[in-house]
């Protein structure tokens, strides 16, 4: 059985790599975009970055303890919470060191978390790959089996018309034999002939 081959291109292999540094990245350039608007210093503005990271810190509390929310909805609101807290700090503070302090850490840990789940996403690759190989060996197998059991059978059909043949030759060829008596057959126990004409010899 021949599998098609198929390429990746590496782009593809290296986004979901380069997607927590780009997520933070991001939201690091966006607050100190705002922070050239006028967020510097701005204790409104801290405010509402503050509010809405409690805010999205509350909902993935709330949805890692509730059962029916899964632990993607948490994880996604304590990113956006992460996310809200270190635009509010890059937006307020009038120096780079701590927003690119932020930033670092903010990476490690989304890093650290994408990790887990690279992992666990891995293991069900390898584990389907696995079971899917298995699938298609027991396959094959009983396709052999049944290409040899059909082959069996298509060579005891062969053989049994080529003796039905022979026999019929051999009885024909016999039956045209000067002084054959085909009732001392039937005398001896051997079954009777037919005759050519369908009546019995």
């Amino acid at each position: 059985m021949n599998e098609p081959i198929t390429y990746r291109h590496w782009a593809l292999d290296l986004a979901p790599k380069a997607a927590p540094a780009l997520a933070t990245t991001t939201v690091l350039i966006l607050g100190r975009i705002w922070n050239a608007n006028g967020a510097e210093h701005s204790v409104g503005n801290a405010a509402l970055m503050v509010v809405l990271a409690a805010g999205a810190a509350a909902a993935g509390a709330f949805s890692s303890g509730n059962h029916s929310g899964g632990s993607v909805i948490a994880g996604t609101a304590f990113a956006a919470s992460g996310g809200l807290a270190l635009a509010g700090v890059a937006g307020y503070a009038d120096g780079l060191s701590l927003p690119i302090l932020l930033w670092a850490l903010a990476t490690a840990v989304a890093y650290g978390l994408a990790a887990r789940y690279w992992r666990t996403d891995r293991r069900e690759t390898v584990a389907y790959e696995r079971q899917t190989l298995g699938q298609r060996e027991v396959h094959a197998h009983v396709e052999r089996v049944e290409a040899l059991r059909a082959g069996a059978q298509i060579e005891v059909a062969r053989s049994g018309a080529v003796y039905a043949e022979q026999l019929a030759n051999a009885l024909i060829t016999r039956a045209g034999l000067p002084g054959f008596n085909p009732q001392a057959i039937t005398d001896a126990g051997l079954p009777e002939l037919p005759s050519a004409e369908g009546k019995d010899w």
